[in-house]
């Protein structure tokens, strides 16, 4: 495979549901093809069906950051700060591995949400991006990025939700969305 081809930037965004859906699809493109991949999950620290599944792939390396037990709006001031403390070191740690490793493909999970709730300094996300490895496609996932994150970007999806289960009270269900 032609790895000069790669490094491009992707963002899959907006209200509807399968934004990491569609990043985990490219990551099973890619480790099909025998790509290195990492995933870099941000303000998630459920346990999934993929995570199970991800384990099982070759050249699948999976990074959780700290799991949150509150959402941002329910944390107090040292809360955030010490979140968005670890979450700086994360993006330090994935940049580095990716570096180290020659990771063709980084899926970095809901970083996009953890920049605009501020417990991640999008600045850092910002300075990995535009001096990131030559061959490394990244893929970004959540809500609203920020104009400076589109205009990074290659690909910028948007997913739109017109209806989900939710609305009528049917909570996520195993297997389906976690």
């Amino acid at each position: 495979m032609d790895k000069s081809k790669l490094g491009l930037i992707h963002i899959y965004t907006g209200n509807g549901k399968g934004k990491t859906t569609a990043a985990l699809g490219l990551i099973l493109r890619a480790s099909g093809r025998g790509l290195k991949v990492v995933l870099g999950q941000f303000l998630k620290g459920r346990e999934t069906g993929e995570l199970r599944t991800l384990a099982l792939l070759p050249g699948v390396t999976v990074f959780r950051g700290k799991p949150l037990t509150k959402f941002s709006f329910q944390m107090n001031e040292q809360e955030k700060a010490e979140v968005l403390k670890i979450h700086n070191a994360f993006i330090q740690e994935l940049a580095s591995h990716c570096r180290k490793e020659e990771t063709d493909l980084l899926v970095l999970d809901e970083v996009i949400g953890a920049c605009g709730t501020h417990l991640l300094d999008e600045s850092l996300l910002i300075d990995f991006l535009k001096h990131k490895p030559e061959h490394l496609e990244v893929v970004m996932t959540g809500r609203n990025p920020s104009p400076e994150l589109l205009e990074l970007a290659d690909y910028v999806s948007e997913i739109c939700k017109r209806k989900h289960p939710f609305d009528r009270g049917i909570p996520a269900r195993e297997g389906i969305e976690k």
